[in-house]
């Protein structure tokens, strides 16, 4: 019998495998793999996925963290039920989502974080400065900023808290697609991707 595509041992469960909903945002299996990788996640880790949004994130880090447990944090009653509901289609059991909006839900979550996913938010210098009174030393926290604005507030986040190891990648990926009789490559919005450690 052939493996389902979530028993696969590597990450990148296909975008059209995820329950979806119009508007809500998803962050692509390029992008994902990056993020996963950026976390440098362990068998047991403890994470939080800040703006999780599909929970893609999620499913695909509770898959790698059979021993570990992930936190979903999503503002949105109607959203956070497609994370539960994606969680269900992957059989992935150690997901909680947190109904709540951050920073003002962070400090009630049920576990610290040994890795941090921030993918969204409306402040996300205030998330951030949150995140880091809770990461212990050797955390990790992994951002994603899709416009100036924001990548300017994590900058100055990184640069305030002075995170260790710190790696900045800008993404942008083309996907071939078919229009028509044609096969043509289509471009996805750029992203930036920061990430760094927690010394000492």
């Amino acid at each position: 019998m052939a493996a389902l595509p979530w028993q696969y041992v590597t990450p990148g469960i296909p975008d059209d495998l995820f329950e979806r909903l119009p508007g809500i945002p998803m962050s692509q299996r390029e992008i994902r793999l990056l993020l996963l990788s950026y976390l440098r996640l362990e068998r047991d880790s403890v994470v939080w996925d800040i703006g999780a949004g599909t929970g893609t994130i999620s499913v695909e880090a509770g898959l790698l963290c059979p021993a570990g447990q992930i936190i979903a944090v999503e503002r949105d009653e109607e959203v956070a039920s497609l994370i539960r509901r994606n969680c269900d289609r992957f059989q992935v059991k150690n997901v909680q989502v947190i109904e709540g909006s951050a920073p003002d839900c962070l400090p009630d979550l049920p576990l610290p974080p040994q890795r941090v996913c921030i993918e969204g938010g409306r402040s996300l210098k205030t998330i951030f400065a949150e995140v880091w009174k809770y990461l212990p030393a050797g955390g990790r926290v992994v951002a994603t900023a899709a416009n100036l604005e924001n990548l300017y507030q994590l900058s100055e986040g990184f640069a305030e808290w002075q995170v260790r190891h710190v790696e900045v990648v800008q993404l942008a990926v083309n996907r071939l697609e078919r229009q028509g009789i044609n096969q043509v490559f289509t471009a996805s919005d750029p992203i930036f991707v920061l990430s760094g450690e927690k010394v000492g």
